[in-house]
């Protein structure tokens, strides 16, 4: 099976996130990253060459940044191809996740939904965290 995965954004946010990935997880996968309005190339026509070799068999997962930005708003035509997940309001441990549990069969639609629940309990104001750890503590 072929797999594609895309990390895709506004900016630099995209290359950032993908670096950082290959830093912590090297050779784990093959991504690609769409940094969208740096040139002068229309995001949907970035999108198209980047799934330009795709077809029914292949598995797509698709990372975006925000839910209703214009770069997840581009890939939405293609949420209907068999295989195709796409995720918003990306973050390091939801990429991670996902890629970390990738075997030769497809992503099922409860992985995924877990990686992104473990990626929201990720997202935390630490100084009510710390306040209640130490409140924690001090009950025992």
């Amino acid at each position: 099976m072929k797999r594609k995965i895309i990390i895709a954004s506004h900016h630099r946010f995209a290359d950032g996130l993908k670096d950082t990935l290959e830093y912590i997880a090297p050779n784990t996968a093959e991504v690609v990253a769409i940094s969208a309005y740096l040139t002068n190339v229309p995001i949907q026509d970035e999108i198209n060459q980047v799934l330009a070799d795709i077809d029914d068999n292949c598995e797509v997962i698709v990372f975006t940044d925000l839910l209703g930005g214009s770069v997840n708003q581009n890939f939405y035509q293609f949420i209907e191809l068999p295989h195709f997940h796409l995720i918003t309001g990306m973050n390091l441990p939801v990429v991670m996740s996902i890629i970390l549990a990738l075997t030769d069969d497809y992503l099922s639609a409860e992985t995924i939904r877990l990686a992104v629940d473990e990626a929201q309990a990720q997202l935390i104001y630490v100084n009510d965290f710390v306040k209640a750890q130490t409140m924690d503590d001090e009950d025992e």
